[in-house]
C-alpha cells in the first residue's frame, strides 16, 4: 500500500550501514511518507545531517535541546506523533540499550516514548551479531513487541537467523508497507462477513491436441489476491481458477480448478445465482478449437497448419443477464488502445456495475507482475485511479472502491 500521509521516525546510529539510511529516506518520501530523522552522535560520523535534511525535509534531531538557541526536542511528542518507528541501522550498543533502558541519548528516550510499532534493522560485524549477549538483547527486544527485521532471511524475525548485515532498503519499505497493508485489513475484519462472493482468476487453456493448447500469460495472481483481500474481511469466497502455480491459503476460500472457458463458464453460471457479488479477474480465451484431435498432430511438409477456431461462452455477458439488482457484478478490462472507452463500452454491454481497467501500457502492470496499475469505474460514472502498487494493495484497493466507496452507492 502507499505509505501517504504516513509519519515515520526514523532512527539512524553508528554503523558503517548508515549510508544506506539515505536511500531509505528517499523511498519513504518516494511513497508518501512524512520522515523525522533522529539520529545519534555516533551515527553523524557516518552520515551527515545536511544530507538527511535535504532528503527528508525536515531538520535531523540528534541532541536533547538544539544547538544556538536551546529549543527542547521533545521526544514524547515525537512519540505520539509517529505510526511507526524503525531504526536502520541499529547497532550491538544501540540494541543493548533499548532492551535494558539505558536512556543516554535523544534515539533511546524516543524509543522509550513510542506508542507506535518499532521495527529494528540491525547492522553490525557478523560475531557481534552472533555473540550471545547481542543474541538475548534482541531476543528480549522481539519479546516486548519490537519487530526485528532479520538480515538473514529479509522478513520479521521472532528468533533470528541471519547474518550482521543490514536488510536492504527497498525490502524495508516493503516489509513496513505490508504492515501497514494486514493492520487496514485487520481494522476491516468481519466488514464482508455473510458475503458470498465468485471470483474467477488465471487463464483458460484450449486444447488442440492431447499435448498443445491455446492460452495466455496470465498468472492469476490479481484473481487470487482478491480471494484472499475478500476472505480476510469474513467473505466466503468461491474461487474458479483456471490452471496456475500458486495455492489460496484461507480457510474461507473454495477453490474450484478448471481447464477451459466453457469449464469457468459452466461453473460461474452454476455459482452465481447463489452469489452477493463475482469479481471477474479471469484471462479468459475469446476461442477456442472448433475441432481438437483426440491424438497429437504431427508435423508434415506442408507449408502451414490451420486451426479453425469458434467463440467461447461471454462469462460476464452471461451473467450480467441474469444478474439480480441485489447482486454486483465486476469485470476487468485489459487493454492496447482507447483504454477508458473501451472499457466502459465493455461495462455498459455487459451489464456491469463496476469494471476494472489496466493497460499493457503501464510499465509494470499486466500479466505475470507482481504488481499492477487500475483505474476502478462505476456504473454511475464514478472513476477512481490508482497509481502502481503490488497486487495485493490493488486488490485492496478495488474492494474497497466497489464495497466500501460511498460515493460509487
Amino acid at each position: 500500500m502507499s505509505l501517504k500521509g504516513k509519519h515515520i521516525v526514523l532512527g539512524i546510529t553508528g554503523s558503517i550501514a548508515a549510508y544506506k539510511s539515505a536511500l531509505l529516506t528517499r523511498l519513504f518520501i518516494k511513497q508518501g511518507a512524512e520522515v523525522q530523522i533522529v539520529i545519534t552522535p555516533a551515527g553523524k560520523e557516518f552520515i551527515t545531517p545536511v544530507t538527511l535534511s535535504a532528503l527528508s525535509g525536515r531538520a535531523v534531531i540528534s541532541e536533547f535541546f538544539a544547538t544556538g538557541d536551546g529549543t527542547w526536542h521533545s521526544h514524547v511528542d515525537l512519540g505520539l506523533w509517529a505510526d511507526l518507528m524503525i531504526i536502520a541501522p541499529a547497532t550491538a550498543s544501540t540494541l543493548g540499550k533499548m532492551a535494558n533502558g539505558i536512556a543516554d541519548n535523544m534515539l533511546i528516550t524516543t524509543y522509550l516514548s513510542m506508542k507506535a510499532p518499532v521495527f529494528v534493522a540491525p547492522a553490525m560485524d557478523l560475531d557481534m551479531f552472533r555473540h550471545i549477549t547481542t543474541q538475548r538483547n534482541i531476543q528480549s527486544l522481539i519479546d516486548n513487541g519490537v519487530h526485528i527485521i532479520d538480515p538473514g532471511t529479509g522478513e520479521l524475525a521472532s528468533h533470528l537467523e541471519g547474518k550482521g548485515r543490514m536488510e536492504e532498503p527497498e525490502n524495508i519499505v516493503a516489509i513496513i508497507e505490508d504492515f501497514f497493508y494486514k493492520e487496514a485489513a485487520t481494522s476491516q475484519t468481519g466488514e464482508l462477513e455473510k458475503n458470498k462472493i465468485l471470483i474467477t482468476a488465471g487463464p483458460t487453456f484450449e486444447r488442440i491436441d492431447p499435448v498443445r493448447f491455446i492460452g495466455n500469460f496470465s498468472s492469476g495472481k490479481m484473481g487470487f489476491a482478491l480471494a484472499e483481500a475478500c476472505a480476510s474481511l469474513g467473505a466466503d469466497v468461491k474461487l474458479i481458477t483456471g490452471p496456475v502455480n500458486i495455492t489460496a491459503s484461507h480457510k474461507n476460500i473454495e477453490t474450484i480448478s478448471v481447464e477451459s472457458a466453457e469449464e469457468m463458464y459452466k461453473a460461474s453460471m452454476n455459482l452465481f445465482p447463489q452469489m452477493d457479488a463475482a469479481i471477474l479477474s479471469a484471462a479468459v480465451a475469446d476461442y477456442r478449437p472448433l475441432h481438437q484431435e483426440d491424438e497429437k498432430i504431427k508435423r508434415t511438409d506442408s507449408d502451414n497448419l490451420t486451426i479453425e477456431l469458434t467463440p467461447n461462452p461471454d462469462i460476464a455477458a452471461s451473467l450480467g443477464k441474469i444478474k439480480r439488482p441485489d447482486q454486483t457484478l465486476v469485470g476487468f478490462a485489459l487493454e492496447t488502445n482507447d483504454e477508458e472507452a473501451n472499457a466502459i463500452k465493455k461495462l455498459e454491454k455487459k451489464n456491469l456495475d463496476y469494471i476494472v481497467l489496466n493497460s499493457l501500457q503501464d510499465e509494470g502492470a499486466g500479466f505475470g507482475k507482481d504488481t499492477n496499475k487500475v483505474t476502478v469505474i462505476s456504473r454511475k460514472g464514478q472513476k477512481i485511479s490508482f497509481g502502481l502498487k503490488s497486487k495485493k494493495e490493488v486488490a485492496r484497493d478495488i474492494i474497497n472502491s466497489v464495497f466500501f466507496s460511498k460515493k460509487n452507492k
